[in-house]
């Protein structure tokens, strides 16, 4: 089982960091490893002053496929969720300042947080509403009709590098909102106001 992730997906997202409006989709990977256990609390590590929580859509694919055509990339996946990318950005900062591979702030262990999954029959992944509250707070609102690549788009451009297979996740990348976490927070995200996901901080 692999992790696919999308960056810069969003327009106000890419502007909120300072990024370039990406001209295809922006792909990187998390290892399995990465599973966040939602019976547990999110540990801040130790070697990271600066965590960010990054909510987004995430597809489970079902079928194996390769060279998917978009127009038939909604035959590979029957439910979807919302996750969170957690992001060490001070890390990130300083390995993107390099020129180096973003790795160690993207696919450390935890760094992937999983909702419940839901049936993908009873949303419109094209206008799919989802939040974030922190501390009860709205941070992040986002619809999917504002992605610069669609699902199924994003689905034939993986497909094109990567054999997609039964089990894979897409995390389809985040809207703008993203921010700090601290000890001591409770991260909630929603579908369609729908609560499938509860993250405590430590």
């Amino acid at each position: 089982m692999k992790i696919i992730c999308i960056g810069r997906n969003y327009v106000a997202h890419a502007k909120e960091l300072g990024n370039d409006i990406p001209e295809e989709p922006v792909i990187f990977m998390k290892p399995d490893s990465a599973i966040f256990r939602q019976r547990d609390a999110f540990y801040i590590p130790d070697w990271s002053n600066n965590i960010h929580y990054e909510l987004e859509v995430v597809v489970k694919l079902n079928r194996l496929g390769k060279n998917i055509e978009a127009k038939f990339a909604s035959k590979y996946f029957k439910e979807l969720t919302v996750g969170i990318d957690f992001t060490a950005r001070d890390v990130q900062s300083k390995l993107k300042s390099k020129g180096l591979p973003w790795e160690k702030a993207k696919a450390f262990d935890q760094s992937a947080v999983l909702g419940e999954f839901q049936d993908v029959s009873n949303y419109d992944i094209s206008n799919l509403n989802f939040q974030l509250k922190k501390n009860g707070e709205l941070v992040q609102d986002g619809n999917t009709s504002l992605m610069i690549n669609s699902i199924p788009k994003i689905i034939e451009q993986c497909s094109q590098y990567f054999t997609l297979k039964i089990g894979d996740l897409i995390f389809t990348g985040t809207p703008q909102g993203v921010g700090k976490v601290e000890a001591g927070d409770v991260l909630e995200g929603f579908l369609e106001n729908k609560k499938v996901l509860n993250v405590r901080i430590k």
